[in-house]
């Protein structure tokens, strides 16, 4: 899916402060419509404060956002969930005791339309839709992540690549129109690695998802090799922004990751 000039998300002088620490300070930027758009930074640059501001969970002193043109910046998350922002988690955030299939139906909970005493009987309209539901998980979903050997199983007794996977199935239950994921590649060998970035990049690209991806990664050879544009953050300011090549380049990016040549001889020293 080629990226299209119209702005789907847009954070406008962003700042967010945890006491005396200013996590984030005067960030600004915008998502086009079938973009990777990835966000790096050494530790501490405030990325994952940065997608908790755009998902609801934080809300930010100063700034706006607004997706689809419609500011969301005093929105809760629910409410941003249903306007279409999923996401992962840096630390995964499953529920460990209930089986893969159930984490992903609560995937798709925005998407029910019966109420809870309908819901309760589940009979008639209740019973089709939840059969619909499953259809789409089952074929859209766990067919596409190639997860249908472990739908049965506890998602606590899973290896810790396996469970990245049923995180991503459950974002994409909600059939968002922006994905946010924070780190997806953070802990995974180098086969499961390759296919987490093909996954996002089929996210990304084929119709039946064409969906705008917000990726927060180090993993520095995957985010300049899948990412349309990139933006740099350090101490909580974006320091740069550009196609991958641009960044990768820029002496503020090079000075951020690795340092001066003074603060190297001192360290040196």
């Amino acid at each position: 899916m080629a990226p299209v000039d119209e702005a789907q998300l847009k954070v406008s002088h962003l700042s967010m402060a945890f006491g005396g620490v200013q996590a984030l300070w005067e960030v600004s930027f915008e998502v086009k419509k079938g973009e990777i758009f990835s966000i790096i930074g050494p530790n501490g640059a405030g990325k994952t404060v940065l997608l908790n501001c755009i998902n609801g969970l934080y809300r930010p002193q100063e700034g706006e956002i607004y997706l689809e043109g419609r500011e969301i910046t005093k929105l809760r998350a629910y409410h941003r969930a249903r306007l279409g922002i999923s996401r992962t988690f840096q630390k995964i955030e499953l529920f460990k005791g209930a089986t893969v299939l159930d984490n992903i139906r609560l995937g798709r909970h925005i998407h029910l339309k019966t109420g809870l005493i309908s819901g309760s009987i589940y009979l008639g309209k209740t019973a089709r839709e939840e059969i619909e539901h499953r259809k789409f998980i089952e074929r859209e979903i766990i067919d596409f992540l190639e997860i249908e050997h472990i739908r049965d199983k506890i998602v606590g007794m899973l290896p810790y690549g396996l469970q990245k996977r049923v995180e991503l199935a459950r974002a994409l239950a909600l059939n968002p129109k922006i994905l946010l994921l924070d780190e997806p590649l953070a802990g995974l060998n180098l086969e499961e690695v390759e296919d987490m970035a093909r996954f996002i990049l089929d996210i990304n690209e084929e119709e039946r998802w064409q969906t705008t991806c917000v990726l927060v990664e180090h993993d520095m050879g995957v985010v300049m090799d899948i990412s349309h544009r990139v933006i740099a953050l350090n101490f909580g300011e974006k320091i740069a922004e550009g196609t991958p090549p641009e960044v990768r380049n820029d002496p503020h990016v090079i000075q951020a990751y690795l340092g001066d040549e003074e603060d190297l001889y001192a360290t040196r020293r």
